[in-house]
C-alpha cells in the first residue's frame, strides 16, 4: 500500500546558500503577511473572501511593483507556496483544529516548500532553484520513493532542516491478536490495559533551572543589541532539545505500542480545556498528549492496525472494570481504591485502561452508537 511520508534530515548550508535561503524566506513571510493583511481588509470591508486564485492573481500584480524587486530575486514556487499554505491554515481554523491565523515573524520557524519543478534530484543530491550547488545533507535513513515536494525550514535555534514528501510503498506490520486500552496520565504518559506504564520523564521539569536561568540573562539585555541575540539563541536552543527529547521519546513508545498490537483504544481528552488549570498545565504540557495521540493515529493508519477513541464523558477511573460500579468521586490524588461492591482493589490508571479496552470493543462491534449502549449496559451503569 503506497503512503505519503515524510522525511526530515538536517543540512550545513553554505554561505551563498545561506543567503539565498534568507531572501526566499524572507519574501514568503512578507508575502503570507500580506496575503493574511489583505484577506482581513477585504472582509471587514465588504464581508467577502478572497480565494487562493484571486489572491494569485494579486501577488503577479504586487511582484510589478518597481519598489519591490526583491520579490522577483528568489523563485516564485516558495511565493506562491504561502498563498496555499495561508489557504490550508484558515481552513483548519473553520474546521475547529487550529486557531485563528497569525502574522508570522522573523524570530519564529522559517520555512519554503518547493514543487517538483523547483529542485533537482539526482543521484541522492537535492539542488533548489536559484542555487548552483546541492545541499549537503547528513542521511540518517535513506527512502526509495519520488519526492513530490521538499520544505526547507529554519528554526528558532538557526538549525536547517529539508523535509521530502514522498509516496512510498509500506509493508504493513504483521497481524497480531493483542489489543490495548490506553489511558494517558502525568505520572505515566501511557497506561496499557495490560499493566505497562510508560514512565513520564518530565523533559521540561529537567532543564527548568536552566532554562530560567538563560531567560532571565536575556530579559537583561538591550533589546537590538547583539548580546541580546546570543542570549536569545541560547534560549532557543534549550526549548528545541526540550521538545526534540519528548518527540523521540514519543516515536519510540508509539511505534512499540503499533507493532505489538492490532487494535488501540484510546480517551478523548479535551486537552486546552485542562490546560486551563493552572496547577497542571505546566505538567499536562510536559507530557505532550496530542502529539502522541496524533502519532498514534497516523502510525495505525499507515500499517494497517485498527485506533478508536472512546466517548468523553464515559468515566473510565471512577469505574470498577470487575462488577462495573460507579464511585461518586474519586479524588485526583488518590491512585489505589478499592470497589465498594466487589471488593477488587484497583490501580487507578490500570483500571481505567480496563474499561477504555471493553468499551472500545464494544463500540466496534456495536457500531456507532455503541458508546451510549454500554453506558446503559451493566457494566457502563453510571446514570
Amino acid at each position: 500500500m503506497k503512503q505519503l511520508r515524510g522525511f526530515k534530515f538536517r543540512f550545513y548550508p553554505s554561505s551563498s546558500q545561506k543567503l539565498e535561503l534568507a531572501k526566499t524566506f524572507g519574501c514568503g513571510r512578507y508575502i503570507y503577511n500580506w496575503a493574511l493583511g489583505l484577506k482581513i481588509a477585504t472582509y471587514e470591508e465588504s464581508k467577502q473572501t478572497l480565494s487562493s486564485n484571486e489572491l494569485s492573481k494579486e501577488l503577479t500584480q504586487l511582484k510589478k511593483d518597481p519598489e519591490k524587486p526583491w520579490l522577483k530575486q528568489v523563485s516564485s514556487v516558495p511565493l506562491q507556496q504561502q498563498l496555499r499554505h495561508l489557504d490550508q491554515a484558515f481552513k483548519s481554523f473553520f474546521q475547529g483544529k487550529t486557531r485563528y491565523p497569525r502574522f508570522k515573524k522573523k524570530v519564529h520557524r522559517q520555512s519554503a516548500t518547493y514543487t517538483s519543478n523547483a529542485f533537482k534530484w539526482r543521484d541522492g543530491k537535492l539542488t533548489l532553484a536559484k542555487m548552483e550547488e546541492p545541499l549537503d545533507i547528513r542521511w540518517s535513513r535513506y527512502f526509495a520513493g519520488e519526492a513530490k515536494s521538499v520544505t526547507v525550514s529554519k528554526d528558532p535555534a538557526n538549525r536547517y532542516f529539508v523535509s521530502f514528501l514522498v509516496e512510498e510503498e509500506l509493508e504493513p506490520y504483521p497481524l497480531s491478536t493483542e489489543s490495548i486500552g490506553i489511558d494517558l496520565g502525568i505520572k505515566d504518559v501511557m497506561v496499557t490495559s495490560k499493566g505497562f506504564g510508560s514512565g513520564n520523564p518530565h523533559y521540561y521539569s529537567k532543564y527548568q533551572a536552566k532554562l530560567k536561568t538563560l531567560q532571565k540573562r536575556l530579559a537583561k539585555k538591550q533589546q537590538g543589541s547583539k548580546n541580546r541575540d546570543k542570549a536569545r539563541l541560547k534560549v532557543a536552543k534549550l526549548h528545541v532539545k526540550i521538545a526534540d527529547c519528548r518527540k523521540d521519546f514519543l516515536n519510540k513508545l508509539t511505534t512499540q505500542l503499533v507493532r505489538e498490537n492490532q487494535a488501540i483504544y484510546t480517551e478523548t481528552l479535551a486537552v486546552k480545556n485542562m490546560m486551563a488549570n493552572h496547577n497542571l498545565a505546566r505538567a499536562i504540557g510536559d507530557c505532550g498528549w496530542g502529539e502522541a495521540l496524533r502519532q498514534l493515529q497516523y502510525k495505525s493508519q499507515w500499517h494497517g492496525r485498527t485506533i478508536k477513541a472512546i466517548d468523553r464523558w464515559f468515566p473510565s477511573s471512577k469505574q470498577c472494570s470487575t462488577c462495573g460500579h460507579v464511585l461518586e468521586k474519586l479524588p485526583l490524588d488518590m491512585r489505589e481504591w478499592t470497589c465498594p461492591s466487589c471488593g477488587v482493589c484497583h490501580q487507578r490508571d490500570v483500571n481505567a485502561a480496563k474499561n477504555i479496552l471493553t468499551v472500545g470493543q464494544m463500540g466496534i462491534a456495536c457500531g456507532e452508537t455503541a458508546t451510549e449502549e454500554v453506558m446503559l449496559s451493566p457494566l457502563g451503569k453510571f446514570r
